[in-house]
């Protein structure tokens, strides 16, 4: 069973980072989903994938998954890709696209 660490990205519905910055320790599925005949429903033997642990940084996260003796795998965070906008933009004379409504 592997563990894996990463920290969340920031969700597309609101504009804050309040559930991305912490880090969280997952399981891995150990099995493949079945799916149950009778209502569709996706089935897993596995319920360590249920489990979902919320530290504050990285390294205790680490040590944490050291601690139980768990293998883990690190994902570092993507720096995000800033567009610098300002409204004065849609004004400017060498503006690409014309300016209408």
């Amino acid at each position: 069973m592997i563990a894996r660490i990463f920290r969340p990205a920031k969700t597309a519905m609101q504009s804050g980072k309040a559930r991305a910055r912490d880090w969280v320790l997952e399981f891995a599925p150990a099995s493949a989903r079945t799916p149950d005949p009778l209502m569709g429903w996706t089935l897993t033997d596995d319920t360590s994938g249920q489990v979902r642990l919320t530290f504050e940084s990285r390294d205790e996260a680490v040590a944490y998954a050291q601690k139980l003796g768990l293998a883990f795998q690190v994902t570092e965070p993507k720096a995000p890709k800033r567009i610098l906008k300002a409204y004065a933009d849609n004004f400017s004379p060498d503006r690409k696209q014309p300016w209408t409504h």
